[in-house]
């Protein structure tokens, strides 16, 4: 649960990482292991380092003793301590570090899936290895800003191959969103051009009144392909420094009149403030159905852990656990 033994232990997975992914496709397995695995380290490592507490299992006492500095109470020893998988690891981490980390939940989705298909039954999509790859380098870059983390240092001789992958993702990314972009334009263009701009009002105003996509939250967004009225939609939270105030993430953009559908991930290529985070107007109690405040987090209890419902047959296997630490 040391700092520094994660942050090593990260470095070291990602070597092997690097050199599995240079030896091409008959390593790819591992890689993407490897790969998945650093990355869970480093996660793991800003956790602790804010406190050890923030890694352990929400519900299991022992491994809460130890964190804190108590293990002389626990029943097990250290060795035995449980630690979160690297969804649970990424999922509060983001909660801290929305702004930085551009690695949503559905973007992490295929790393679990292909380290853990690997794991357990030697199985992942060779088709998706470099996306999967080139996630967790995505995912790492500002863990190692916010760590502090000499990225010379911990890439190595592997840089240039890193700035590689990240610049051909971006190319990528950058590609696919004027692809959309040019095409909900021609969406558009087709189904209305033949209208007049009173009656083209009128249809816009009541196709673009709903959407056929359903999240938590949504915000009325003007299109960036078409300008009309969409919808920016996402999850919403309570504000970790001011609990009075509600807080909603965009994820996806969607436009009902020229058929756009952004992702998280294409918001910063979009630019502007699609990736930015809303202060809603709604206070806590007037937003969340019997909602009230956890006097734990109002005195700021270092106890205080996620009610987690996972159930032992749905959670991801503890690889710290299975080497010792």
């Amino acid at each position: 649960m040391h700092v520094d033994q994660l942050k090593a232990s990260s470095q070291k997975w990602m070597t092997a990482a690097l050199v599995a992914f240079s030896q091409g496709p008959e390593s790819y397995d591992f890689a993407v292991h490897h790969a998945g695995i650093a990355a869970e380290h480093l996660l793991k490592a800003y956790l602790s380092a804010l406190h050890p507490a923030l890694i352990v299992e929400a519900r299991d006492f022992d491994s809460l003793l130890h964190a804190t500095g108590h293990g002389m109470h626990a029943s097990v020893p250290v060795s035995r301590a449980k630690t979160i998988g690297l969804v649970e690891a990424h999922a509060r981490v983001h909660k801290i570090l929305r702004k930085q980390i551009p690695i949503d939940q559905r973007t992490l989705a295929p790393v679990a899936s292909a380290r853990n298909g690997v794991a357990h039954s030697g199985l992942h999509d060779i088709a998706e290895v470099q996306t999967v790859f080139t996630t967790c380098l995505r995912l790492i870059d500002p863990l190692l800003t916010e760590l502090k983390i000499d990225p010379h240092s911990y890439w190595g001789s592997y840089l240039p191959l890193h700035d590689e992958l990240i610049e051909e993702r971006v190319r990528e990314a950058r590609i696919r969103l004027e692809g959309k972009l040019a095409q909900a334009r021609v969406v558009f263009e087709q189904r209305y051009r033949h209208l007049a701009s009173k009656d083209r009002e009128i249809v816009l105003a009541t196709v673009t009144q709903h959407s056929n996509t359903y999240m938590e939250h949504s915000e009325h967004k003007p299109c960036p392909a078409c300008g009309s009225k969409g919808w920016l939609m996402g999850t919403t939270h309570i504000d970790e420094t001011d609990m009075s105030v509600v807080v909603f993430a965009p994820y996806i953009f969607v436009c009902s009149a020229c058929d756009l559908d952004l992702e998280n991930e294409e918001f910063w290529e979009l630019g502007g403030d699609f990736n930015d985070e809303v202060v809603l107007e709604d206070p806590p109690e007037d937003f969340y159905a019997n909602w009230e405040p956890d006097p734990d987090l109002l005195h700021d209890n270092p106890w205080d852990t996620e009610d987690d419902s996972t159930s032992d047959a749905d959670r991801e296997p503890d690889e710290d656990i299975a080497r010792g630490r």
